[in-house]
């Protein structure tokens, strides 16, 4: 990008500019380690929602199985209850998992990307204004 340093008249106005620039730098360092964070959070997150996912599937098909074959009674009762708790910790994690599962995931890693690029840019800008105030 080209930009208008030939603006900046003197060297105390790079200054500021360069100051500006390096406080933009470390407000999208602190931004990018925070979404790393994020990222590997959502990646621990996936696997173990995956996993526990599959043990809730297992359990309830278990459960269902004897809930079928029970008569009528209070242990058919207790079941039909463990039957319903089970569905709802798997309606949970479903739900977590859509918060911070893959597509969750790819979007921490998108952000992270525009953050490097925005920081990689704000060193090109830094360059172009200490060439102007050299020059001044």
């Amino acid at each position: 990008m080209d930009y208008s340093v030939s603006t900046l008249t003197e060297v105390a106005d790079c200054d500021t500019v360069l100051a500006l620039i390096e406080k933009e730098k470390k407000d999208l360092s602190f931004k990018k380690l925070s979404l790393e964070r994020q990222q590997e959070n959502y990646a621990n997150t996936t696997i173990e929602v995956s996993s526990e996912i599959e043990v809730l599937n297992a359990e309830l098909s278990a459960v269902n199985t004897v809930v079928a074959t029970l008569p009528d009674g209070d242990t058919k009762d207790d079941n039909i209850k463990r039957q319903k708790k089970l569905e709802y910790s798997l309606f949970l994690l479903t739900n977590r998992k859509a918060n911070y599962g893959a597509i969750a995931l790819l979007e921490k890693e998108f952000n992270i990307a525009r953050v490097v690029k925005e920081l990689e840019e704000a060193d090109n800008f830094a360059v172009v204004v200490v060439a102007r105030r050299n020059s001044i």
